[in-house]
């Protein structure tokens, strides 16, 4: 009776899961199950309100911090007084005293944060429009402190437009041309790899101009084919192919050579400040002190990175002097450049000086005020600091590595947790004075929840808690998602997520598919909706869906755990990596329920570089792999990010030697190459030699190039077809 029981608790499982619905490719690449957030939120001047775009981009909305109810329309685009007509809003600026907004519409993205559109001022009280500029599309716009002027970049060139005189536009230089100089936004290396696009900036009193020059004249130029294509179609290459040429430095090339250089607004004067930069040294940020107009703050980095200064110039007699020094071992952090922000009294710097990184308060000398974070764990963002009071507002990991939580420290160095949401991943949004935040929860299992919460971190209002996704998911027959740790033949702790087929029978032997990144810093096991592919882990699950188990591990290198962990990798990428990802093959095929001899491995970008080092460690342990837009020599990479793990070809040569073409005769298992044609980021070149190695190894593989496609991969039914050749090839392989 029993085993009757048994079979039939076993046959009514199964007729449920049949009857639930099922997930499809083409539902997950068209956005079916996407979750919903807030979107271009704006603390505003009373403390107890935001701004925010309403659903349809039609309206920008005013809600109350503590209630969330909506208080006002501030810009709608069917009710402007003057003829001026725009489809939707993209984005949107608040002037300093909210008197005017710049309204961002017409996007169109350049790389991978810059981006030109047409801009529009729109006064609030008069409800009248006004285009920033007529004179072609602009980029990176700002407001002076006072909101009388605004300052964009267009074609390498700085641009001001003055208010108070009915939106006069001068131009303030003369001397940007493509592929030779640029003033007020980086050049293409700088922009990808210290992730900014506005290298402009307003002093206190709006009497000056202060920017970043690039003169990239000797910077090798890289060429990539346009074709005609489709989705969108270039008909102007219907009949010949073109091309896009542009600077693009190697690992070890000539980089752009920068300077500093401020702009007075009423003598229209132009100066250079007197910067001590180390040679072929970087100009990662500049900022203008909050209260002096005379101070302009000013970061260098040598090429080495590992050597950040702080400078303090004054941009009236260009001198300039070094006011901090963080030296690094190794190298310095790109979250130590992009976290770093200036308070009313100097600056708050992100350092992993400790071993672990925190947060540091300095004043406008250069001298340590005090550490505001202590401990075996790592800030993950810096949210603000309020002089009044000196409490400091961040997240961190302090629970796990793989969660994040809202906390406030005060003067005193007390730490206060202020997310209340169970155990996940949390990120805020803090009102002007700290009165309120906007936070936003998820773990593994839940997508975003998105609550307004008071100083203390009590709930006051949820806005959205995805409950229509939450529906759609429920009638779904999904697999259980679950970290996991082990111990790799070398005494190293890693942690992990696996994805199981809801059907999951432990005495059955199981081919599992296993994904990863791996790059310096990152993390894919962590306890957010974000985790997987397409949110939630939901191609994960059409994988198990399909039969596999699906795994991710986070190896050495990866961030989270503090600076030797992350840091270990400095000067030979990919070989620590790759040997952690065969531990992980290895330790699931010791697992009862995995079948060894039919394990794959993929990833994109990093993820498909150390895929392939990974296929190719010497240990046969991967049938198969999928390695997507992935560098495969480190010298045909940029400079920037090659050089801060790696140093120059020149210095470490050994260290580049090691890669996948040099591993080619090594492979082991059945590979897909993805690439796109139009990559600006990793180029074809690499795919290309790649298989050269491939070819001349007589190893063999499949390829598969997108026309006009970019690092991303995506456009019309890209994607798509993109994952339906992916889940193919494991269904095939394994």
């Amino acid at each position: 009776m029993k085993r009757f029981l048994t079979l039939m608790a076993l046959l009514c499982a199964v007729l449920c899961m049949n009857a639930a619905a099922r997930l499809t490719l083409s539902d997950l690449t068209g956005g079916a199950y996407s979750s919903q957030g807030i979107y271009g939120v704006t603390p505003l001047l009373d403390g107890e309100s935001y701004g925010s775009i309403a659903p349809g981009g039609k309206q920008i909305v005013r809600h109350s911090f503590r209630t969330g109810q909506q208080t006002e329309v501030l810009f709608d685009v069917d009710n402007v007084k003057n003829r001026v007509k725009i489809d939707r809003v993209d984005g949107y600026q608040m002037s300093p005293d909210e008197t005017n907004i710049l309204i961002r519409t017409q996007t169109r993205s350049i790389y991978r944060h810059s981006r030109t559109a047409e801009y529009y001022i729109y006064n609030v009280r008069n409800r009248t429009l006004a285009h920033l500029s007529e004179g072609g599309p602009q980029e990176q716009p700002l407001w002076s402190r006072d909101g009388n002027m605004i300052a964009f970049v267009r074609e390498g060139n700085l641009f001001l437009v003055k208010l108070l005189f009915n939106n006069s536009e001068s131009q303030v230089t003369k001397d940007g041309e493509f592929n030779n100089v640029i003033n007020g936004k980086p050049d293409w290396v700088n922009e990808e790899e210290f992730s900014f696009s506005r290298a402009f900036d307003f002093n206190a009193d709006g009497t000056m101009l202060a920017w970043i020059r690039y003169d990239e004249s000797q910077v090798p130029l890289f060429s990539f084919p346009w074709y005609k294509g489709m989705s969108p179609e270039k008909k102007e290459y219907a009949e010949y192919p073109g091309s896009y040429d542009y600077k693009y430095p190697i690992a070890g090339a000539r980089n752009s050579t920068v300077s500093v250089h401020s702009f007075d607004i009423k003598s229209r004067v132009i100066r250079k400040m007197q910067l001590p930069l180390p040679d072929e040294g970087y100009v990662p940020r500049i900022f203008f002190s909050e209260q002096d107009p005379e101070k302009l703050l000013v970061l260098t980095l040598n090429r080495h990175q590992d050597q950040l200064d702080v400078c303090l110039a004054n941009p009236r007699s260009t001198e300039c002097r070094v006011i901090l020094r963080e030296q690094a071992e190794r190298y310095v952090p790109e979250e130590t450049i992009t976290s770093f922000s200036t308070t009313s009294e100097g600056f708050v710097l992100l350092s992993n000086r400790s071993g672990y990184k925190h947060l540091y308060l300095y004043d406008m000398t250069g001298t340590l005020r005090r550490q505001i974070t202590s401990g075996d764990f790592e800030v993950c963002s810096f949210y603000g600091y309020d002089s009044k009071t000196g409490n400091t507002y961040y997240s961190s990991n302090q629970e796990s590595p793989m969660r994040k939580s809202v906390y406030k420290s005060d003067s005193k160095g007390k730490a206060t947790r202020l997310s209340t949401s169970a155990t996940g991943t949390n990120s805020a949004i803090f009102s002007k004075g700290f009165r309120y935040f906007m936070n936003t929860w998820s773990d593994l299992n839940t997508p975003s929840v998105v609550s307004l919460c008071d100083a203390s971190g009590k709930t006051l209002k949820v806005l959205e808690d995805n409950s229509a996704l939450r529906q759609k998911l429920a009638a779904l027959a999904l697999g259980e998602r679950k970290f996991f740790s082990f111990t790799t033949a070398d005494g190293v702790q890693l942690n992990g997520f696996m994805v199981l087929p809801a059907d999951f029978n432990p005495s059955r032997k199981y081919p599992v598919v296993m994904h990863q990144y791996s790059g310096p810093g990152s993390q894919q096991v962590v306890d957010s909706w974000s985790a997987g592919n397409m949110g939630g882990c939901l191609y994960e699950q059409y994988l198990a869906q399909e039969g596999f188990i699906c795994v991710c591990v986070d190896g050495r290198g990866t961030g989270g755990r503090g600076r030797e962990f992350e840091q270990c990798t400095y000067l030979k990428l990919g070989q620590l990596e790759s040997h952690d990802q065969v531990e992980a093959a290895i330790w699931l095929g010791q697992q009862p329920y995995v079948d060894k001899d039919r394990i794959a491995i993929w990833g994109w970008s990093y993820g498909g570089f150390n895929t392939l080092m990974s296929m190719s460690e010497g240990r046969p342990v991967f049938a198969a792999g999928v390695a997507v837009a992935a560098p495969c020599s480190w010298r045909y990479y940029d400079s920037i990010y090659t050089e801060r793990y790696m140093r120059t070809p020149r210095e470490n040569g050994s260290g580049y030697d090691v890669c996948p073409i040099s591993r080619a005769d090594k492979l082991s298992g059945n590979l897909l190459l993805v690439h796109g044609l139009a990559d600006d980021n990793v180029h074809f070149r690499n795919v290309a030699e790649y298989t050269e190695a491939l070819v001349q190894a007589d190893k063999d593989f499949r390829e598969l190039t997108y026309t006009n496609r970019n690092h991303s991969i995506y456009g019309g039914n890209t994607r798509h077809h993109l994952f339906r050749q992916i889940t193919q090839h494991f269904k095939s392989m394994l």
